[in-house]
Formats: C-alpha cells, structure tokens, sequence
C-alpha cells in the first residue's frame, strides 16, 4: 500500500515557531501527532514554505540524516512549547528550555546568510545544508525573533481543556480564548448550549 495523502497542516498560530509546536495538539491527553517521522517533517516544512518542492524531493536521500534531524526538530519544537506555554500562562519559561533554544539558535545562526531576493534582500542558508536541518533553524529563528519582540506578551494557548495549541492574540481587545472559533470556539458555545439546557427544570 502507499503512503497516505499528506495531512493539511494548520497555519493560525500567528509565527512559525507557534506553528511548530502545534504540529503536536491536545497534549493533555497526549493525543495529538502529527509529526510521525521524517516525511510528516518535510511535508510540514513544504506547506509552511520553509523549504521548495525540490529540497522536499532531496530532503531523505540519507535515512541517517534524516532520522537525526527529525528527532533534534522534535526535541526542539517540544521545548518551544514549554517556554511559550509558560509565557501564555504568565510564568517565567524553565530554564533548561530557555537554554535549549539558545543553543539551537546559536547553531542557526552560523548558517545563516543575507541573499538577493526580488529587488531586496531576505534571509537565507548556506547552500550545502540539509534540508530538514533549514527545517529546524528557521524555527529557531522565528522562536528568537517571537521572544524578544513586542508580541511576546500576546501569546496565548487556547483555553479548552483538550487542546494545547498556541497562537499570537492580535485581536482588538486582547481578549482572545481559543486557537479558532471554527474547532475549540465553537465547540464550547455547543457544550454550554446543552449545559444549559440540560439545567432547565
């Protein structure tokens, strides 16, 4: 049999890295993922627009390779969720976490470079790098860019009990509760509404 059709990955978070984290969902019940192996990676990387469909195409010619980014880009994504959360509920971020995305920055950061694109100039890697590694440091990057920037104080994690997923509230009063009113939103006016009417004498 052939691999199933690629999941359709959500992109609401706001940030790449927020993005990231949220490749694994409801994480109070550990119910949630949706980065199985390398390929689940590369298909999250080539819907963000992290990579081309040409490095996708490259991205698994060394299966050693690619099991051992996968797994740093796990690691990574689940220590971002623990300084973001933290932040989202107005705790300081633990420190081996902190330490964790500095030290992926750092390494980022080596390959980093600025190349021509259009009539400008945007942010690149150094040509001879493996994809899924670009993977994992445009994510760290973001993640660097999210924390010291105003918006760090937006972040949120959505209020329902079985989703963990983190966003940027960019909305007019700040107040925002849920990842999107389309899922966890709406399924809570449905759970209040039979509340409700279950209450009724």
């Amino acid at each position: 049999m052939g691999r199933p059709a690629a999941y359709r990955f959500d992109f609401s978070g706001g940030a790449l890295c927020l993005d990231f984290a949220n490749t694994f969902g409801d994480r109070p019940r550990n119910r949630e993922e949706h980065l199985g192996d390398w390929r689940d990676l590369v298909a999250w990387a080539e819907q963000a627009g992290v990579i081309s469909r040409q490095e996708a195409a490259r991205a698994g010619r060394s299966a050693l390779d690619a099991e051992r980014a996968f797994a740093a880009a796990v690691r990574i994504r689940n220590q971002m969720y623990g300084v973001f959360s933290a932040l989202a509920a107005g705790r300081a971020p633990a420190r081996r976490d902190l330490s964790a995305i500095n030290a992926a920055l750092g390494e980022a950061l080596a390959h980093a470079r600025v190349e021509p694109r259009g009539d400008g100039f945007a942010w690149g890697w150094t040509g001879d790098d493996s994809p899924l590694d670009r993977v994992r440091w445009a994510v760290v990057r973001s993640a660097g860019d999210l924390l010291v920037s105003p918006e760090q104080s937006d972040v949120r994690e959505c209020a329902s009990g079985t989703c963990s997923w983190l966003f940027l509230d960019r909305s007019p009063t700040h107040r925002r509760r849920w990842c999107s009113m389309k899922t966890c939103g709406n399924r809570d006016k449905v759970r209040r509404f039979h509340a409700r009417r279950h209450a009724q004498p």
